[in-house]
């Protein structure tokens, strides 16, 4: 295998683990972030029926502790990889052209990922503490 096919491979693989991420992340704000919206607007019939039309759904929420550890990792895992010291690109124009454009969009990528946990995590399993906390301040 030459070094430029080499070289596009690798490009080929980390575009995969871009999309990957995207995934894991978008599946933890449906499972968890969507629904709490939904009802918090006043939607809870269309959450309601959304989980009954999509019965993964379910199973998604019922293994919601694993999907935020298992995703999370691998968002750890990405920022590593994105942002290890010694990362390089080739030397050749054309190839390290391709490799700056493929480095930020898997960052932007990361970066979309990394949001989109966050707002998952929020309301997954802080905003009940939270509001909790605000009773307890502010009712009086």
């Amino acid at each position: 295998m030459s070094d430029k096919e080499k070289t596009s491979f690798k490009a080929l693989k980390q575009s995969r683990w871009g999309w990957l991420l995207l995934f894991t992340s978008t599946t933890t704000l449906i499972c968890c972030a969507l629904p709490i919206l939904l009802v918090s607007v006043g939607f809870g019939a269309v959450s309601a029926a959304m989980f009954s039309n999509l019965p993964f759904l379910v199973e998604l929420a019922h293994h919601k502790t694993w999907l935020f550890a298992g995703s999370g990792v691998l968002l750890l895992l990405a920022g590593w990889a994105l942002y290890r010291p010694g990362r390089s690109c080739p030397t050749d124009p054309v190839l390290a052209a391709k490799c700056g454009a493929a480095d930020r969009w898997n960052r932007r990528f990361f970066t979309v990922s990394a949001g989109m946990w966050a707002v998952g995590f929020a309301a997954a399993y802080l905003s009940l503490p939270l509001l909790g906390l605000y009773e307890t301040l502010f009712a009086g």
